[in-house]
C-alpha cells in the first residue's frame, strides 16, 4: 500500500542521485513511496516494475533490475537476502530523511549490514549502572538522628538495661484534653511551631449552631399543593400559580408565608391571580380580640313589676 513520503529538495542536486540515470532516480523515488515504515521492500524487478511502471510498458523488469544495480552502487539501497532465502532491499540514509508518525513494526527482515541489534533501554543502563551503587543500611528501630546528621543511639532506661529511654530530647507536649486548641509544639531549638491539632469534636464558641432557614423552590410548593389537592388540578392553574409564587420568592417571602396563602388558596379555589392576597392575609391579618365573657347573674323577680313588664302581665 503506497505511503505518503517526504522529498526534500535536496534531491535534485544530490550527487548521489546525480550519478545514476533518470529511470533509476525515477525508480529510486517510487521506492520512497512504496517502502514500509522502516524503509524495507522485497527485491523483485517485476513486483516493483508492476508498481512504479505500470502505465509505461517500455520500463520492462530488466530495466527495473538495471535501475536497481545502479542504485545499490551509488550506496542508495541495499540488497540483502532474508532468512527464508527471499531477496529484500532498504533505503539506506531512510531514517535521515523520513520521519515517520508513529511508525509501524516491519513484516519483513532486517538488513544483516545496516540494522543493529536493539540494546537495552536507556533506563534498564541506568538501572544497572545504579546496581554497583551501595545503599545506606537501613538503621535500627528507635536509632535517632541529631541537627548535624551524626547517629544517637537511645539512651538505656534506668530501670531495665534491656529497654531503650523514651525519646524525651525528641518529644513534644501532650495534647490538652478535649476542649480547645492543642499546646504550642516546641523544637530542640526553641522554635515555636504554633497550633498543631484543633479538637473537631467540640462544638465552636457561641453554642449551638442556627437552625437551617427554610428554604423551598418554586416547583417545591407547587409539587406540595398538587400533592394536597383531591384531584390534580390543571395544568393551567398549576403553571398560573407557579408563576406568582416564582414573583413571591423573589420578594423574599419566606416558604412558610407562601404555604399559608397555598392553603388558603386550596381550601376557597380561588383565582391563581389572588394568591398574592391570600399571602397577604396570612402574613398580617391581625387575630382577633376574644372577648371577656360576660358574668352570670342569677335570675330575680323584679321589685317593681309595672315598671319591669310595662303593665303586660
Amino acid at each position: 500500500m503506497a505511503r505518503i513520503r517526504t522529498i526534500k529538495p535536496e534531491a535534485f542536486v544530490s550527487e548521489s542521485l546525480a550519478t545514476v540515470s533518470l529511470t533509476a532516480e525515477r525508480t529510486f523515488l517510487g521506492l520512497l513511496t512504496q517502502a514500509d515504515d522502516q524503509g524495507r521492500h522485497r527485491d523483485h524487478a517485476a513486483i516493483i516494475a508492476g508498481q512504479l511502471w505500470v502505465l509505461r510498458p517500455e520500463h520492462t523488469p530488466p530495466d527495473v533490475e538495471t535501475d536497481l544495480a545502479q542504485l545499490t552502487d551509488a550506496g542508495l539501497i541495499c540488497r540483502y537476502k532474508g532468512p527464508d532465502d527471499k531477496r529484500y532491499l532498504h533505503i539506506v540514509t531512510w531514517h535521515q530523511h523520513q520521519k515517520i508518525n508513529r511508525p509501524s513494526k516491519s513484516r519483513l527482515p532486517a538488513c544483516p549490514h545496516h540494522d543493529t541489534p536493539v540494546g537495552p533501554a536507556p533506563g534498564v543502563v541506568a538501572l544497572t549502572a545504579r546496581a554497583s551503587i551501595t545503599e545506606p543500611a537501613v538503621q535500627p528501630h528507635g536509632t535517632l538522628r541529631d541537627s548535624s546528621g551524626q547517629v544517637r543511639e537511645p539512651a538505656m532506661n534506668p530501670c531495665t538495661d534491656d529497654e531503650p529511654a523514651v525519646q524525651s530530647d525528641f518529644t513534644e507536649p501532650s495534647v490538652r484534653e478535649q476542649g480547645g486548641i492543642s499546646e504550642t509544639a516546641v523544637t530542640p531549638h526553641g522554635l515555636d511551631l504554633g497550633p498543631r491539632i484543633m479538637d473537631l469534636g467540640n462544638t465552636p464558641s457561641g453554642g449551638a449552631s442556627d437552625p437551617a432557614p427554610d428554604t423551598a423552590s418554586t416547583q417545591q410548593l407547587i409539587a406540595e399543593y398538587a400533592a394536597a389537592c383531591a384531584h390534580r388540578p390543571p395544568k393551567g392553574v398549576l403553571g398560573h400559580l407557579g408563576r406568582e409564587i416564582r414573583k413571591l420568592v423573589d420578594e423574599g417571602i419566606t416558604p412558610a408565608h407562601i404555604r399559608a396563602g397555598l392553603e388558603r388558596h386550596r381550601a376557597k379555589g380561588l383565582h391563581p391571580s389572588t394568591l398574592p392576597s391570600l399571602v397577604h392575609e396570612a402574613m398580617n391579618a391581625t387575630p382577633a380580640t376574644p372577648t371577656a365573657p360576660v358574668a352570670h347573674r342569677a335570675w330575680t323577680n323584679p321589685t317593681d313589676v309595672e315598671a319591669a313588664f310595662g303593665g303586660d302581665l
